[in-house]
């Protein structure tokens, strides 16, 4: 081996011990690193040594190990989050597992579902898949933002489920900066959830019962 290439292959293995076991990545994360000839080489080698495991094309992972489960598979939100290097996309999460995100509900959803302003399709890793679902401008205006998973998380809920007790939820789960860009964000948020959480954003008793 060049020592180019064992350059890049030392990098890309530093860079991968330097996350938490669970990272998934993707070749575009070592870019900086060397030519996709090289990264690609370096990736393949380790994938050899099951150092990392490859979950779909151009999709890896710095597989979590448990002595009685086994090698865990990695989280939706994890993979979400490579997907977005990937393919060069934003993602939004919604539904149950925005609600769930937000600890609004206790119960895993059976579909992981994500907004996106990228193509519709399912993503398979492991014995799991995300949902993609392609959305409107508007829908994906919060994306990336804790203040769009509050949106979608309330919109699952629907208006008759959102008490006291999810809006005092719902505010422990954010800091004045995302307090202060939710405020901002509820122009993209339904009229009646707008008038829901403004209140509680300024710390006041909501109406809602």
């Amino acid at each position: 081996m060049s020592e180019v290439l064992q350059s890049v292959d030392a990098s890309v293995r530093s860079r991968i011990f330097g996350h938490r076991r669970g990272w998934v990545f993707t070749p575009k994360h070592f870019l900086d690193l060397g030519s996709r000839a090289a990264v690609a080489l370096a990736l393949h080698r380790l994938k050899a040594e099951s150092t990392i495991r490859q979950l779909g094309r151009g999709l890896y992972d710095y597989p979590q190990n448990d002595p009685i489960l086994g090698t865990i598979t990695p989280s939706a939100d994890a993979v979400a989050r490579a997907l977005v290097v990937r393919d060069a996309i934003r993602l939004q999460p919604s539904g149950a597992y925005a609600a769930n995100l937000l600890g609004l509900s206790e119960q895993v959803p059976s579909r992981v579902v994500f907004m996106t302003d990228g193509p519709a399709r399912k993503v398979r890793f492991g014995k799991r898949e995300i949902i993609l679902q392609h959305t409107t401008p508007r829908n994906m205006a919060t994306a990336g933002r804790k203040s769009g998973t509050i949106i979608q998380a309330l919109r699952y809920l629907g208006r008759e489920q959102v008490d006291a007790h999810v809006l005092a939820t719902v505010r422990r789960q954010m800091n004045d900066q995302d307090r202060a860009t939710l405020r901002k964000d509820l122009v993209y948020a339904p009229a009646w959830m707008a008038d829901l959480l403004r209140p509680a954003l300024d710390g006041e008793t909501s109406d809602a019962q």
